[in-house]
């Protein structure tokens, strides 16, 4: 054995120094002025405050600690976020930490199990490409759900893998039924989203697992016991606690989490038209024209496109280069593994008519790293042959060109760069077609120390673009529901016309597509986002074109521009709210309102109508209850209240139209307010 510094026995001596300089440099990435962006997502901070000031909100992911109404997603990446909160103390740090180590975390696990069938050299690379894919960036420093959705599915992936080596039956059955848990829980952070990588593990598994056929399909079968399990568990307390004494399920019409699973969560994201959530189904402009090609085009081209067409070139070399190989042979196995996870994730993400965030596409970067990695190591070794390296020399060249394009068209200040990535893959193709050796895979002569010399010009012709725009993600704040990757608006290629900063380009507010305002008022109905009210960046401070955060607005009190929820709240409204004892400070429509309201008074705000006040929250019987019973002191209509969605029917209207008849309205800080005490 060897020290831990330098790794075991079996690894070269650069192999453990290099790994721990990449997850140095992860971390730093990651880390780096975290709290820059204040609250990042307040719909999720303000769960997460909810959490820490009672257990039920945080078992069920409550929005609001009076348990009115959830999030609409499952709860298991508020309960890590919620468990930092409550232990180093509320705050923008304790919220973000987790996710930025979760990255951190990812980047290892996907080195470790890349490693076990490719080498050191290739988990380095994946771990890279991971690292800095601008998705991997923008998600390990926000407090959404991906980042702890990102790591299980990588979780999921290396316990594949570790069934695949073991020893005996046994303990093969273990390692996938644990993958099947890691799943399960994927499956309670993000629902449906978790189970596109099934298809790749179950087939990798099957296709090269050791034991008989039988029982390989025995085994996959414990491991989908346990998936169910590990997931169905919540959904049945759920189901079975009493519908009066827990929180109405955000985002569902039925007030069931198995039906926001199979629903809003489910066929409405993929074929829109279902649920009751934030953006329902059918609004794929966030993410452009559902097609073949939009993983290329717009804001999503920026965040995951990079590598992607290298991906799916290596993936069919390396498949056709291991054509011949024996059935359980671990380099067609690592390329079933990883690019059937790239291309299932893929299609989904491409086809899928409901509604789509280019920041979705973060759970297909471990895919992309990983067959990167192991094609590309696959072609590599066999050099010799003149086809191997031509398809190299042909992913490099797809690589820079692509790289070069998207450089060109975007308007950061590091456009320059598209010429050094250029000159790079120019040069790194012609180094990799003259590679071959006489004995392939032979690295020990002068010829192999200047191969690997010509592949690291190759990988920095490859990695050059993708981490100019991971750095520049992590140096400036972001917030939001919607939030971009860079420093500024840029979109490739897409003529979805969302928002208002140029075609196919996200404005300067991240303005919804066709012009629909959010209910909160943060969108304007020119679909120029935040434009028309600019002066919701916290501090007093504009919001930036770019849609990103002011900096030094931790306050969550606002957002910048795109991205405050319910937009800036008066220091005389949140004295009225803070000033109140009652289980409800306040109620308003909508879930993203009530959720500035929260973080500027940490009180609890109820939403009576969701994301986009469509939920049935709470009946207009029972919300006229619970002003008799002194439970809500104040309603808040108007700009921050929001007008009521659903139409007119909706639950969230009739509360409205009977506080306005029967209260009287004054004005606090620039907004419509109504007494209920009196």
């Amino acid at each position: 054995m060897r020290t831990a510094w330098r790794g075991p026995a079996g690894d070269p001596r650069w192999a453990r120094p290099a790994l721990l300089a990449l997850l140095a440099a992860t971390a730093v990435l990651y880390l780096w002025d975290l709290s820059a962006s204040g609250w990042s997502n307040e719909f999720y901070a303000a769960a997460v405050q909810a959490g820490t000031q009672s257990w039920k909100a945080w078992l069920f992911g409550s929005l609001d600690s009076g348990n009115a109404i959830t999030v609409d997603k499952p709860p298991a990446a508020l309960w890590v976020m919620v468990a930092s909160a409550r232990i180093f103390g509320f705050s923008s740090w304790s919220v973000l930490v987790p996710q930025a180590l979760m990255g951190v975390a990812s980047v290892g696990l996907l080195h470790a199990t890349v490693k076990r069938w490719a080498g050191p050299a290739a988990g380095l690379l994946a771990g890279a490409a991971l690292a800095l894919t601008p998705a991997a960036v923008l998600m390990f420093r926000f407090d959404n759900p991906d980042a702890l959705l990102v790591l299980l599915l990588v979780v999921g992936a290396w316990t594949v893998s570790r069934a695949i080596d073991a020893a005996t039956v046994r303990s093969s059955t273990w390692w996938l039924v644990a993958a099947g848990a890691a799943i399960g829980f994927g499956f309670l952070t993000k629902m449906g989203q978790a189970l596109l990588v099934v298809p790749a593990l179950g087939l990798v598994y099957l296709v090269a697992g050791a034991p008989r056929l039988r029982t390989r399909l025995l085994q996959l079968g414990a491991a989908l016991a346990a998936m169910v399990v590990s997931a169905g568990w919540f959904i049945a307390l759920v189901e079975i606690w009493p519908a009066d004494s827990r929180p109405y399920i955000g985002g569902s019409t039925t007030d069931s989490l198995l039906e926001l699973a199979l629903g809003y969560n489910g066929i409405g994201r993929l074929v829109g038209g279902s649920g009751g959530g934030g953006g329902g189904g059918g609004n794929t402009g966030f993410g452009g024209s559902a097609g073949i090609t939009r993983l290329f085009t717009g804001e999503i081209a920026y965040e995951v496109s990079w590598l992607l067409a290298a991906a799916l070139i290596l993936l069919v070399g390396g498949l056709w280069a291991t054509r011949r190989a024996p059935r359980t042979d671990r380099t067609r196995a690592g390329l079933l593994l990883w690019g059937g996870w790239t291309v299932v994730t893929g299609l989904v993400l491409s086809f899928m008519s409901g509604t789509m965030h280019p920041y979705y596409t973060v759970a297909l970067a471990p895919g992309i790293a990983g067959t990167i990695a192991v094609g590309g190591r696959a072609l590599w070794t066999r050099r010799c042959a003149l086809w191997a390296r031509l398809t190299l020399s042909a992913t490099v060249l797809a690589t820079g060109a692509w790289s070069f394009a998207l450089l060109a068209a975007s308007s950061e200040s590091f456009t320059w760069l598209r010429w050094p990535v250029a000159a790079l893959a120019l040069l790194g193709a012609a180094l990799v077609a003259v590679s071959g050796n006489s004995r392939s895979g032979d690295d020990s002569h002068s010829r192999g120390s200047w191969a690997r010399r010509f592949v690291v010009v190759a990988v920095l012709s490859g990695l050059l673009g993708t981490g100019a725009y991971a750095v520049a993600t992590a140096s400036v704040a972001h917030t939001g529901s919607i939030p971009s990757v860079g420093t500024t608006s840029s979109s490739f290629g897409s003529a979805s016309g969302s928002g208002t900063g140029g075609p196919g380009g996200f404005g300067d507010g991240r303005g919804v597509p066709g012009g629909s305002g959010m209910p909160d008022g943060s969108g304007t109905a020119d679909g120029s986002g935040a434009a028309a009210g600019s002066d919701a960046g916290t501090a007093g401070t504009e919001g930036t074109a770019s849609g990103t955060a002011p900096t030094g607005a931790p306050d969550g009190a606002g957002g910048g521009a795109g991205g405050g929820m319910g937009g800036q709240t008066s220091s005389a409204l949140t004295a009225l709210l803070t000033s109140t004892d009652s289980t409800w400070s306040a109620a308003v429509t909508s879930s993203q309102t009530a959720a500035s309201l929260e973080l500027a008074s940490g009180t609890a705000v109820m939403s009576t109508g969701g994301w986009g006040g469509s939920d049935s929250a709470v009946t207009l019987a029972q919300f006229q209850q619970y002003v008799a019973e002194g439970r809500i002191h104040y309603y808040v209509g108007g700009g921050q209240g929001g007008s009521p969605g659903g139409g007119s029917d909706s639950t969230s209207s009739q509360i409205a139209a009977w506080v306005a008849a029967t209260f009287t309205a004054q004005t606090v800080g620039g907004q419509t307010v109504y007494d209920l005490t009196t």
